[in-house]
């Protein structure tokens, strides 16, 4: 991951037009921005070689695969091992969607969906099994107002 990179107002539009539509051809995109098509091209391929942009994906919408349930999962590590050691186990875990190293009390917070609350309680059980983890702390989504928002650059 790269650090300090710095785009212009044009890649700006350009990562917030793809954002909204990663489908938008470079034609589209180019007409929003001022632009022609092979100078979108380019402008994309150049952000894609500095790491600007990671990756093209898709957005699949949780409830329609079965995953209705979401919880966020504070997780504590016992210092026996380091944290380092933890996060490669809790990858493994096909329900965990995101991991993030925090400060704070804990140490991890991750993003976990499931089709029900028993199947939560089965994730639960691989977590603390991990070496390394003393203690997970869940907080129970009800309802999600928004996610996966387009990422504005601040120019």
């Amino acid at each position: 991951m790269q650090t300090n990179v710095q785009i212009d107002a044009i890649d700006a539009g350009i990562i917030t037009a793809l954002g909204e539509d990663g489908r938008r051809s470079y034609a589209d995109v180019g007409a929003d921005v001022g632009l022609s098509t092979a100078a979108v091209h380019e402008r994309v391929k150049k952000m894609l070689e500095r790491g600007v942009i990671r990756r093209f994906s898709i957005s699949v919408d949780p409830e329609s695969v079965g995953l209705s349930f979401t919880a966020f999962v504070a997780i504590r590590n016992d210092g026996g091992v380091h944290c380092r050691e933890v996060a490669p186990r809790l990858r493994e875990i096909a329900a965990v969607q995101e991991l993030h190293s925090v400060a704070g009390e804990y140490d991890f917070l991750a993003k976990i969906r499931t089709s029900q609350a028993r199947e939560l309680e089965a994730v639960l059980y691989q977590i603390k099994a991990i070496p390394g983890v003393a203690r997970t702390t869940s907080t129970v989504v009800l309802n999600t107002e928004f996610e996966d928002q387009p990422l504005r650059p601040l120019i």
